[in-house]
């Protein structure tokens, strides 16, 4: 990942660490919101809204515009481009675990086919010795 795009990631990774910011973006997700709709369904004040829809603004998870007939009036809706972005890291960092657990997980089975063989040498070894005494 190039510079700018880590940078981008980390600002997106922050304003998703705050449970309000996450929601609010779940909720922008399904349609463009006014801010004192966000308000009123997450719970919290016009002004802590606005403090959390500008953190959302500046890494840009989301764009705001006004209505015409009311410049007052803000809605805020979602921006594709930091998910996609989040969406693809998260890939990168599925695909790396997925192949550090399968290559633990064949570590395992070759360990457990070793202590298969020693059990299985360990059992001949007893029987060719029970074998012996018997001859003997």
């Amino acid at each position: 990942m190039s510079e700018p795009a880590v940078a981008g990631l980390d600002e997106t990774l922050a304003a998703l660490a705050d449970p309000v910011r996450r929601r609010a973006v779940e909720l922008l997700a399904e349609r463009p919101r006014r801010s004192g709709e966000l308000a009123r369904d997450l719970g919290a004040t016009p002004s802590v809204m606005s403090k959390h829809l500008r953190v959302l603004r500046q890494c840009g998870l989301v764009t705001e515009t006004h209505q015409e007939f009311d410049a007052r009036v803000r809605i805020y809706a979602l921006r594709s481009a930091p998910m996609a972005e989040l969406r693809r890291w998260l890939d990168l960092a599925e695909r790396a675990w997925a192949e550090q657990l399968t290559a633990f997980a064949a570590h395992l089975a070759r360990d457990a086919d070793l202590e298969r063989g020693a059990d299985l040498e360990r059992g001949a070894d007893l029987e060719r010795g029970a074998d012996l005494e018997g001859d003997g």
